[in-house]
């Protein structure tokens, strides 16, 4: 995989979860801006239990996928005002500043915007222990805004519009037109 791939990894331990479309949503609205529109998924829970099996070869692949991106949207439902346990425990399975070199993008998904606080009070944190770069605030999108992606009144896209300058910037690249 080349500098310029994009990943999104999805903590939610729901197969075909609206977390997994929204991350792979906002990945690709940011892969021109790491040069490419290349991005892999990684939804862990396509690996559920075997997240905490430390010999199993799939989720080291899933890790090193996670490791090798040039940009990383790290997304996960609020759960008990937190990420999921299952996103800790993939996260746990990284070496220390095992994301060095990466720039992550934290994404949260809740009911409410009294979980809004969520990403940058627990998730960021996580991300910078690894060594990872967060050069613009978290993205938290309310469930009852996930019908518009994709729409003029895409709220990641508000977000893009606001925070587009700074990545391509960090990445060293044009900010790509919509």
């Amino acid at each position: 995989m080349g500098s310029s791939h994009v990943a999104a990894l999805v903590g939610n331990p729901r197969p075909g979860s609206r977390t997994a479309r929204t991350a792979e949503h906002v990945a690709r609205l940011l892969a021109p801006l790491a040069g490419g529109d290349d991005v892999t998924t990684i939804d862990l829970s396509d690996h559920g239990p075997a997240v905490l099996d430390p010999g199993d070869a799939a989720v080291d692949e899933a890790v090193a996928t996670a490791r090798s991106a040039r940009l990383l949207v790290v997304a996960s439902p609020v759960y008990k005002g937190t990420f999921t346990g299952l996103l800790k425990a993939f996260l746990d399975r990284m070496p220390p500043e095992g994301l060095h070199g990466t720039i992550a993008v934290p994404l949260m998904v809740g009911a409410s915007d009294g979980h809004a606080h969520a990403a940058e009070s627990a998730l960021r944190p996580v991300l910078v222990e690894l060594a990872a770069s967060c050069p613009v605030p978290a993205l938290y999108l309310r469930e009852q805004t996930l019908g518009e992606l994709g729409t003029d009144t895409d709220p990641a896209l508000a977000w893009y519009d606001r925070h587009s300058t700074t990545l391509s910037s960090v990445m060293g690249t044009a900010t790509a037109p919509l």
